[in-house]
C-alpha cells in the first residue's frame, strides 16, 4: 500500500493545480458549463488504501456473495450503513434512515409447458427451452396465453421524434405481439442513432410496449446478430426471475414474455402464408403496419413464487446554497452480487470483487472525499447502494419509479460499476458518449489529467441500457457512466485490454472474482477523481445539464421541468 500512496502523491497535486489553471483561463468559456476546482483536500481523500479497505470487507467470504434476500444482504446492509455513519453522512431517506425498502419477487417456471401455434386446425409445438423461453411477471401461481391472435409488430417501436410507429393505431388488447430485436437498421443514419442502439433496440423495452398496448403476451424473434449475444443467454432465463413487485402485483404486464428462436419464427410465418424476410424488409420502412398472422398462441407457465424485502442503503450531505441544496447530484453503485451458487473449480461463493465491490468501495471514497471538503457544494449530493442490479437493474429501477427526492429536482446521476484494476490510464472509456452535457464537463476534466474520452467501442450492444444509471436516464435525468479506460500508462499497447479479455473469460460473474495480487488501484483514484470533479462541478453549476438534441430521453426530461 505505501508504494501506491507515494506513486499517487505527485498526480494530486498536479491535478488539483491543473483545476486551478483550467478554471482561471476559462472565464470567458461560453459553453455555460461549470469549471470550479475541486479542493485540494477532497482530492487527497481519495486514496487506494481506502478503496481496498472497503473492497476486502465487500468482498470477503463472509459476505456470502452479497445476494439480496440472504444473510449476505444482511451484513452487506450494516457495513454500508456503518460506513455511512462513521463518515458522518445524515441519513439519505427523509424518514431518518439510511435505508429504502425494495420489494422483491421471485419467480420460478417449474413446469416445462409447449407452446403451440395454430391456424385452421393445423398446430405447431415448440419444445421448452430448445425453440422458446418464456416467463411472467405476473406475481400468480400461474398465467397463460389461451389461442392469443398472433400479431407481427415488426421493431415494436414508437419514435415520434424519428417520425416512425409500428402500430399505427391499432387495437392490440388481449393479443400476443411478435416483435424483431434491437433498432430498425437503416441506412439513414439520422434515424435510431445508426450504428448504436437506442432504447427503442432494447428487449426491455419491447416488453414494456406490450404493458402500454394491453397485449396478452410478447414474442421476440432472437438474431444472435441483432441482439448481441447467443440463444444459449436466453436460455438462462429459465431459471427464477426476480422482479419489483407493483401495486397490482404486475398484472398490468403481458402475462407471457418471451422469445421465440429465428427458425421456429421462420416457421411461423410460413404457417401464416406470410415470408420472413419479406416481412422484416417491410419493418425497416416507416410505412409498415402491424401484420395479423392469423395463428393464435397457447401456452400454461405454472410459477413457485417467492417474496423478498431488499433495501437501498442511501446517505446524503446536504448542499450548502439554502435556494439550491432542495436539488441533488445522485451517485450510484450495486451492492449486489450472486450469492452462493454453483461450484467453479472447487469454489461456490460469488464475492464479486471488481462487480461490484469495487464501484461500492468507490461511493465510500467518494463520501469520505465530499466530507474532506471545506465548503461543500451548493446542492445536495446523494450516495445510493442500490440492489439488484445483477437481477435486472430493479434497485435503481425502484429508486426512480419511487424517489426519495423528486428527480426534476435530479440534476444527474453518476453512476460506477467496476473500478479500473490494472494502474493509470490515459483514456476513460464512456458509455454513451455524446449523449448529454455530462460528457462536457468529463471531457475537460478529463483534459486536465491528461487523458482522452474514448467511446464505447460496441454501441449496437446497448451497453448504455445495461447498468444502473440506465433507470435514471429513462425517467430523464442526465445520467453518466464510464468504464475503465484500456490504455494502461507504462505497460505495453494492448495490456488493458487483455486484462479485461483475461477477466471477462475467467472472472466475470464467476467464483473466480475475487481479489487478485496483481490490482493496481491507482486507475481507479483516477477515475474517481474525475467522477468527483463531475459532480461537484455539477453541484455548483448555474444551471442543469442538457441531454443533446436528437436524445431518446431528452422529451422526458423537457416534459418532467416544464413549468
Amino acid at each position: 500500500m505505501p508504494r501506491f500512496r507515494t506513486a499517487l502523491a505527485v498526480p494530486l497535486v498536479l491535478f488539483a493545480a491543473a483545476c486551478q489553471s483550467a478554471d482561471r483561463t476559462a472565464d470567458g468559456d461560453t459553453t455555460g458549463l461549470n469549471t470550479d476546482p475541486v479542493p485540494a483536500e477532497a482530492l487527497a481523500a481519495i486514496d487506494t488504501a481506502t478503496l481496498m479497505q472497503h473492497v476486502r470487507v465487500l468482498a470477503a467470504d463472509s459476505l456470502l456473495g452479497r445476494q439480496p434476500g440472504t444473510v449476505g444482504e444482511e451484513r452487506t446492509a450494516a457495513y454500508l450503513e456503518g460506513q455511512f455513519k462513521a463518515l458522518g453522512l445524515a441519513p439519505g431517506n427523509p424518514d431518518g434512515s439510511y435505508v429504502q425498502k425494495v420489494p422483491l419477487v421471485g419467480i420460478t417456471v417449474t413446469n416445462a409447458p409447449t407452446l403451440t401455434f395454430a391456424k385452421d386446425g393445423v398446430t405447431r409445438s415448440l419444445a421448452w427451452r430448445n425453440d422458446y423461453v418464456a416467463w411472467t411477471k405476473h406475481v400468480a401461481p400461474s398465467a397463460s396465453l389461451d389461442t392469443s391472435e398472433l400479431v407481427f409488430v415488426g421493431y415494436g417501436t414508437e419514435a415520434p421524434e424519428f417520425q416512425w410507429d409500428d402500430f399505427k393505431g391499432m387495437d392490440l388488447s388481449g393479443k400476443t405481439l411478435v416483435m424483431l430485436v434491437n433498432d430498425p437498421p437503416l441506412a439513414d443514419t439520422s434515424r435510431f442513432g445508426g450504428a448504436r442502439m437506442t432504447y427503442y433496440g432494447r428487449w426491455t423495452y419491447k416488453y414494456e410496449q406490450g404493458m402500454k398496448h394491453k397485449a396478452a403476451g410478447v414474442l421476440l424473434i432472437h438474431e444472435t446478430g441483432p441482439a448481441g449475444y447467443p440463444f444459449t443467454v436466453v436460455q438462462g432465463k429459465t431459471a427464477e426471475q426476480f422482479d419489483l413487485v407493483a401495486p397490482d402485483k404486475n398484472l398490468s404486464r403481458a402475462a407471457v414474455e418471451g422469445w421465440i428462436t429465428t427458425e421456429q419464427a421462420k416457421a411461423l410465418f410460413t404457417m401464416a402464408g406470410q415470408n420472413f424476410d419479406a416481412l422484416k424488409a417491410k419493418a425497416m420502412t416507416p410505412e409498415f403496419e402491424p401484420v395479423q398472422l392469423g395463428v393464435t398462441a397457447s401456452v400454461t407457465l405454472k410459477n413457485a413464487l417467492r417474496e423478498v424485502d431488499s433495501r437501498n442503503l442511501v446517505a446524503k450531505i446536504d448542499g450548502s446554497d439554502p435556494a439550491l441544496r432542495d436539488e441533488y447530484v445522485v451517485y450510484t453503485a450495486h451492492w449486489d452480487h450472486f450469492g452462493i451458487g454453483e461450484k467453479v473449480k472447487g469454489d461456490s461463493i460469488y464475492n464479486g470483487a471488481a462487480d461490484n465491490a469495487t464501484g461500492t468501495a468507490g461511493l465510500l471514497t467518494l463520501a469520505k472525499a465530499y466530507m474532506a471538503m471545506p465548503t461543500r457544494p451548493k446542492r445536495s449530493v446523494l450516495f445510493l447502494a442500490v440492489t439488484a442490479e445483477e437481477q435486472g437493474l430493479l434497485g435503481a429501477a425502484y429508486y426512480a419509479m419511487v424517489p426519495l427526492y423528486p428527480l426534476k429536482k435530479t440534476v444527474a446521476n453518476i453512476n460506477m460499476d467496476m473500478l479500473s484494476l490494472w494502474g493509470p490510464t490515459s483514456d476513460l472509456t464512456v458509455i454513451g458518449l455524446g449523449n448529454s452535457e455530462l460528457d462536457d464537463y468529463a471531457q475537460a476534466i478529463a483534459a486536465q489529467q491528461k487523458r482522452t474520452l474514448r467511446p464505447d467501442a460496441e454501441p449496437e450492444k446497448g451497453f448504455y441500457y445495461r447498468s444502473d444509471h440506465f433507470n435514471f436516464a429513462k425517467q430523464g435525468v442526465p445520467a453518466f457512466y464510464a468504464e475503465p479506460g484500456i490504455d494502461v500508462i507504462g505497460k505495453p499497447a494492448g495490456y488493458g485490454r487483455s486484462k479485461r479479455d483475461e477477466y471477462t473469460a475467467n472472472d466475470y460473474h464467476a467464483p473466480q472474482d475475487e481479489i487478485k495480487p496483481d490490482w493496481d488501484l491507482t486507475g481507479a483514484v483516477q477515475d474517481l477523481q474525475l467522477f468527483l470533479s463531475l459532480g461537484y462541478r455539477v453541484g455548483n453549476a448555474s444551471r442543469f445539464p442538457e441531454w443533446r438534441v436528437g436524445n431518446e430521453f431528452r422529451a422526458a426530461r423537457d416534459a418532467m421541468l416544464k413549468p
